[in-house]
C-alpha cells in the first residue's frame, strides 16, 4: 500500500497563490486563474520560480500555449478568493472576471492587487507523475506590505496571525 502523502503533506503549512494565464481565442483574449499552493523559488540568478499544476489542467494547456504566467500571493483579505479559484474552470470563470486585477505590461497576464506579484515567462517544464512542474523566469515584481498572510493547513485557510517584523538593511537567510 503507497503512502498516505496527500495526509502526510496536510500538516505541511504553504502559501497562498493565485496564478494566471490568458488563451487567445477569435473572439479576444480569455484569462484564467486558478489558486495554487506549490510556488517554490528556485533560483535568484536568473530569477526562477515553479508551479505544479495538474496534468490535465485546461489552465496548464493555457500557460504552454502562451509560455507566460503571473503569480500573486495573497494575504488574509483573499480567503473568498483564494476559495473560488480553487474550483473547476466553469465554476471559476465567474469569479475570474470579477477579480481586482489588470494584465502586467510583460505578460499580459492577470496581477492581483496582492500581497506581492510576479510576472513570468516558460523556462521550462516537466511531467512528473500526475502533475507538470512548469519552471518560469521572473520578468517583472512588485512587493507591498499587506495584512496577515493567508495559508493552507489542514486542509483549510488560514491567517497568519503573528505579525512578522523584517530586519532593515539585511536579507534574511535560511540555515
Amino acid at each position: 500500500m503507497p503512502p498516505d502523502l496527500r495526509g502526510f503533506m496536510r500538516n505541511f503549512a504553504t502559501g497562498v497563490c493565485v496564478a494566471t494565464t490568458y488563451s487567445e481565442q477569435a473572439d479576444g483574449r480569455h484569462h484564467d486563474a486558478v489558486t495554487v499552493n506549490s510556488l517554490t523559488s528556485i533560483s535568484l540568478d536568473p530569477p526562477l520560480v515553479s508551479l505544479c499544476l495538474r496534468l490535465d489542467s485546461a489552465f496548464l494547456a493555457d500557460l504552454l500555449a502562451t509560455k507566460k504566467w503571473a503569480v500573486s500571493i495573497l494575504d488574509s483579505e483573499a480567503r473568498d478568493v483564494a476559495r473560488q479559484l480553487a474550483k473547476d474552470r466553469a465554476t471559476r470563470a465567474p469569479a475570474v472576471r470579477a477579480l481586482p486585477a489588470s494584465p502586467g505590461w510583460h505578460t499580459g497576464a492577470l496581477l492581483l492587487d496582492s500581497a506581492s506579484w510576479l510576472e513570468c515567462v516558460l523556462w521550462d517544464s516537466f511531467d512528473l507523475g500526475d502533475h507538470t512542474l512548469v519552471v518560469g523566469e521572473a520578468v517583472a515584481a512588485r512587493e507591498q506590505r499587506r495584512g496577515p498572510a493567508l495559508v493552507f493547513l489542514h486542509g483549510r485557510y488560514h491567517a497568519l496571525d503573528e505579525q512578522i517584523s523584517r530586519p532593515t538593511g539585511t536579507k534574511g537567510q535560511a540555515r
